[in-house]
């Protein structure tokens, strides 16, 4: 009994040892913290970081490239038809087309802006376009070459600065684009409103089709001050779409942007995932219903 309490004793003692050892080498650990909400975290990046999987998804999808030649060969199509319906009397063929986003990928500025932590600048964007780095939209060339050797006119109408236009005609140019010269390359002077430039052309051209990547490309009645007369305005001309008007995906930036702003596009950057969370349609699990974003 004295043996075997000792045995007992000694083992206890050995344990008590072991554990005492152990504990001298290892300091307990507190329990690790649990994760931040995916909704914190969102809001602790920087805002241009919602704009990474849309800048990929142009660059990387097969999707966008199948949109894109749908797109062009839609255009094709409708120019066949205009060349079809022709009379000798008539004014010739123009074909008007954007240039950022429509005919010339401008993803690698927004690549470089990403990486860099930036958002869109005067300056930065004015060195890119110096630089005539864009590389051409999938169909785009082949498109607007079909035309020119039709007898269609040309005209790139863009948005791009006066500044930019030489080195958007070479862009152009070294791409393969029909009719990049200083006639045809239309830039932005006093106003970012296309209507007075798209006049010029009709003055002495038949406009077949508008090709772009933004509802202003086609029609400053597009330029809504909210996201509901907009749509409406879409829905007031939608025989237009795919007919006279084509239009390619961009979901990168556009005015369909600055209007979930209200048009306050200096507005923070706390503000503006503010305003884009409020524009959000979001299921309810609570209640099993969706609420309607503004």
């Amino acid at each position: 009994m004295r043996r075997a309490f000792s045995l007992t004793t000694s083992a206890a003692l050995l344990l008590a040892l072991a554990g005492c050892a152990s504990s001298g080498t290892q300091t307990p650990t507190a329990p690790a913290p649990r994760p931040a909400p995916l909704q914190d975290a969102a809001a602790q990046a920087p805002l241009s970081d919602q704009a990474m999987l849309a800048t990929l998804w142009i660059q990387r999808s097969a999707e966008f490239h199948a949109l894109s030649l749908q797109a062009f060969n839609v255009a094709h199509d409708r120019l066949n038809l205009a060349l079809a319906r022709r009379h000798a009397q008539d004014k010739p063929l123009a074909v008007v087309v954007d240039v950022d986003d429509t005919v010339l990928d401008t993803t690698s500025y927004g690549g470089w802006a990403l990486r860099e932590g930036r958002t869109y600048d005067s300056q930065s964007w004015a060195d890119w376009v110096d630089d005539a780095v864009s590389t051409a939209s999938p169909g785009a060339v082949e498109f607007l070459n079909y035309a020119h050797a039709s007898g269609v006119d040309v005209y790139y109408i863009t948005n791009r600065k006066a500044a930019g236009k030489q080195a958007t005609i070479a862009n152009l140019a070294a791409l393969g684009f029909p009719q990049a010269n200083a006639e045809h390359v239309m830039p932005r002077t006093d106003s970012s409103d296309k209507t007075a430039r798209r006049a010029r052309v009709t003055q002495g051209h038949d406009i077949a089709l508008l090709m772009g990547d933004n509802l202003g490309d086609f029609d400053q009645a597009f330029q809504q001050s909210t996201t509901r007369a907009r749509n409406a305005e879409v829905a007031r001309q939608a025989d237009q779409f795919g007919r006279r008007f084509v239009l390619l995906p961009n979901p990168t930036y556009g005015e369909w942007e600055g209007v979930l702003y209200d048009g306050n596009w200096s507005a923070s950057e706390r503000e503006k995932r503010a305003m884009r969370d409020a524009a959000l349609n979001a299921w309810q699990p609570e209640s099993g219903k969706v609420s309607q974003g503004k």
